[in-house]
């Protein structure tokens, strides 16, 4: 779910929200390891059902308690939309994350809020400030120094897995303008549709391309599971205890999480130009931050 979603339910509890946003990225970092490492010998179709059927399990109570209110969505075609494009977004990500290093993989997604904001104003109309549009372009600049044609921050980077990364982007904003057009919903049951909607929507494809985990994959998938469905809690949890003006900022911080986690787990060791990347996109996100007020344009989809 998008920060827009709960923003306007918040409390005045900054210190809480960014507790709650820091355990979020805590546990994405710790997801996004565990796909890379057991990727190479799953399909990212079958990671991303099997992902979503934990986190179902693990709902499967709410889903019960809303089961009317899930009947009675006010725009289901839209919402399956927005589910498709999701399930398209994780995929990608999904396979990104075994073609290149973590932060890579996590630098690439801040250019989501450019072409969500985009498409938003092509498809929704919104108008959008100036000064929006150059904090984004200060975490674009960012973004391109970091994966740098040729020789980004990490060494050469693989031009294939740049691209699968950015067609997640794409499809991930394309979600988020529909989250954006379905403001009327319950933001429960939208968080409900959507686990119910991945794993409906992933299953056949997971199914054709199914290779049986080992007992040690099994447990990874559960842990997977496991933690993308408290991510999503936490983040939630975030939004309704702080302002998103306040979180926005600390949001840009999970490049700093993926740096670490991909260093320790892989040795995937940052040159010289990483620095500079990551503090262009620090940058941005509090120039963006401060033109937006209150309403960040989140870069990941869950």
């Amino acid at each position: 779910m998008r920060p827009a979603a709960v923003s306007a339910e918040a409390d005045d509890a900054p210190a809480v929200g960014i507790a709650w946003l820091l355990t979020d990225m805590t546990l994405v970092t710790v997801v996004n390891v565990l796909v890379k490492a057991t990727g190479t010998e799953i399909p990212a179709f079958q990671l991303v059902f099997l992902r979503a059927a934990v986190g179902l399990i693990l709902i499967a109570p709410l889903v019960w308690g809303h089961r009317d209110e899930l009947r009675r969505m006010g725009d289901p075609w839209r919402n399956a939309g927005r589910v498709a494009c999701n399930a398209a977004a994780l995929t990608l990500t999904f396979t990104a994350l075994t073609m290149l290093p973590l932060a890579v993989v996590n630098a690439v997604g801040f250019t989501r809020p450019l072409v969500t904001m985009g498409l938003a104003v092509l498809l929704l109309r919104e108008r959008v400030a100036r000064s929006q549009w150059g904090g984004l372009a200060v975490t674009l600049a960012g973004v391109v120094v970091i994966v740098a044609p040729g020789q980004g921050a990490f060494g050469p980077i693989p031009v294939a897995g740049v691209l699968v990364a950015l067609a997640g982007v794409g499809f991930g904003a394309m979600a988020a303008v529909q989250t954006r057009a379905l403001r009327g919903e319950s933001t429960m049951v939208m968080m409900l549709f959507y686990t119910v909607g991945l794993c409906g929507i992933t299953a056949i494809p997971a199914a054709v391309v199914w290779t049986p985990p080992t007992g040690a994959e099994w447990l990874t998938i559960l842990v997977i599971g496991a933690f993308a469905q408290g991510a999503q809690l936490c983040f939630l949890r975030a939004y309704r205890a702080a302002r998103a003006s306040v979180l926005s900022p600390v949001s840009h911080v999970s490049i700093l999480f993926a740096t670490l986690a991909g260093w320790l787990v892989f040795a995937e060791r940052p040159g010289p130009t990483f620095v500079a990347g990551a503090g262009l996109i620090l940058a941005g996100g509090l120039i963006g931050a401060a033109a937006a007020g209150a309403r960040p344009w989140g870069h990941r989809h869950r």
